[in-house]
């Protein structure tokens, strides 16, 4: 069945000039991409997006880290979305991500790796909403085979 996932290239990454080479591992698996935009995030919408850690010793961290440049949001459809997507990301530590994964490959700290990457269905749902209206997805149909 597809479903979604919200991923979030960090600060960093448009200095790095990598958000290519990240857009395409997503895609060369065959995931779709249906939502896409550059965007700064306000601390508002950084409290919302790391609730779940407030209250905790790095949450002021968090959010002056994701605020501190533009990010790339990015919705992506797909078979078991989340759970490819996450793969695809590696571990969230440096050390603990393999080599191949996106983090493995490209992440330089525990805190700036590189990629946010929704960890449940219910968490998709929620970040999706919380970053894109839903006129700015767009469910696009592959007909490539159809001009073959």
């Amino acid at each position: 069945m597809e479903t979604r996932c919200f991923s979030m290239l960090k600060p960093g990454v448009l200095n790095r000039r990598i958000v290519g080479e990240v857009i395409n591992r997503l895609e060369r698996k065959g995931l779709k991409l249906v939502g896409l935009k550059m965007m700064n995030i306000s601390e508002e919408l950084a409290g919302k997006h790391y609730a779940e850690h407030e209250g905790k010793p790095f949450f002021g961290d968090l959010v002056s880290y994701i605020t501190s440049a533009p990010v790339v949001a990015m919705v992506w459809q797909g078979d078991d979305c989340v759970t490819l997507v996450r793969k695809l990301c590696g571990a969230t530590k440096p050390s603990e991500a393999a080599p191949g994964t996106i983090r493995g490959d490209f992440c330089l700290h525990t805190q700036f790796n590189v990629i946010h990457a929704s960890d449940s269905d219910a968490s998709a749902e929620r970040e999706i909403n919380l970053f894109f209206k839903p006129e700015e997805i767009i469910d696009w149909k592959d007909n490539t085979q159809s001009y073959l």
